[in-house]
């Protein structure tokens, strides 16, 4: 092995200053970030965007300390890698740090994970190739009642999403039912339960909409009859990131099976955690399962390097939701470009040893 394949570069986890505790984001998830990185021999800290000074020889950064069971302070080498984990879009468009994140690429430190990304953007990237083209569901931007109507008339069964949503946050469920006296029927979905809405009218029913949806930019698109398990649909969540020879591998796929009352599949809103092949066999047998999972697997290969090629930067990971209807169609959903963590234990573990395997291959890219 070369001294070069040897080469361990210091990553900084990326977040933001808070006044109260430190920084901001999932202690946890950045917790096993850093004792992974560590047990593969790495120097691993955290850095707030307000500490990170690329002009110095050392920042402030912060570990977690065994001994007292603490998160401190001290000083570390400039990161070769910062991980982008900035939890939240609004944090992310601000100028102070757009400008940080730019300073640190002049300076030559590579950015895993360049930003979050928009719903409406990956619907257009994907669209350009013939081969992602035909997983997309029908999708428009909703920004007029009479541009909705027209829709519903060849869509009766839609799904209104924020174009930044995360977790499944802001979604609803439309159906209009033409021979009904109420036939416009909206699923609106709070934290932990959903009401549904019925309208009469048009105009009424967009009223409704826009109470919900204040100044938030939407989309609508088109519903797609899943593949139901336990009369519930699910859909299947899966891991894509790069390896350590910088190319797209598949992580991991597990499955969501969506609560009783619940809109979407995600687990706060009651979603449970089910195993993919055991779900894809009771339904359509071993074999066309088997056949399954393996389309699922280079469908999201397909999808990631559509999106990285749509998005102009280099990506290094993104989680995505797929559904499979009644014929066995794969259709794709969403993609998160800063993936939550994975509850399967044997995903996760692979989940965090990437994060340095690509980060390494970066650090040796940028050393060329």
């Amino acid at each position: 092995m070369s001294l070069q394949d040897d080469f361990r570069p210091v990553i900084a986890i990326l977040t933001m200053h808070d006044d109260r505790r430190m920084f901001r984001g999932n202690y946890q998830n950045f917790l096993d970030i850093v004792q992974t990185g560590e047990s593969m021999g790495y120097v691993v800290y955290v850095v707030t965007v307000r500490d990170l000074n690329v002009s110095g020889p050392t920042v402030k950064g912060y570990t977690y300390n065994n001994g007292s069971g603490r998160w401190t302070s001290q000083s570390f080498p400039l990161p070769h890698v910062l991980y982008n984990r900035i939890p939240n879009r609004e944090d992310e468009r601000k100028p102070s740090v757009q400008r940080k994140i730019d300073e640190c690429m002049h300076s030559g430190i590579e950015l895993y994970n360049p930003f979050f990304f928009n719903k409406w953007n990956l619907f257009e990237w994907l669209k350009k190739s013939k081969s992602t083209q035909q997983l997309i569901p029908y999708t428009r931007r909703m920004r007029t009642a009479t541009a909705l109507g027209t829709v519903l008339r060849s869509h009766p069964y839609l799904y209104l999403k924020p174009e930044s949503g995360k977790a499944g946050k802001g979604i609803m469920m439309l159906k209009f039912q033409e021979k009904e006296r109420l036939p416009y029927r909206l699923k609106i979905q709070s934290t932990r339960k959903s009401t549904t809405y019925k309208a009469a009218t048009l105009s009424k029913l967009w009223a409704r909409i826009r109470k919900e949806t204040g100044h938030t930019p939407y989309i609508m698109q088109q519903g797609i009859e899943l593949a139901l398990s336990r009369k519930r649909p699910f859909d299947l969540r899966v891991l894509v990131q790069k390896n350590g020879k910088g190319q797209w591998s598949v992580t991991g796929v597990g499955a969501r099976l969506a609560g009783s009352r619940s809109i979407t599949t995600h687990v706060p809103r009651g979603g449970s955690v089910e195993d993919p092949e055991k779900l894809l066999t009771d339904l359509f047998g071993e074999e066309m399962s088997n056949t399954l999972m393996k389309r699922v697997k280079s469908t999201s290969l397909l999808i990631a390097r559509q999106v990285e090629r749509g998005s102009g930067h280099t990506l290094g990971e993104m989680s995505m939701d797929l559904g499979v209807d009644e014929l066995g169609e794969i259709w794709f959903f969403e993609a998160n470009a800063k993936p939550m963590k994975f509850d399967e234990p044997q995903i996760r573990r692979r989940s965090l040893e990437r994060i340095f395997q690509y980060s390494a291959y970066l650090a040796r890219q940028s050393k060329r």
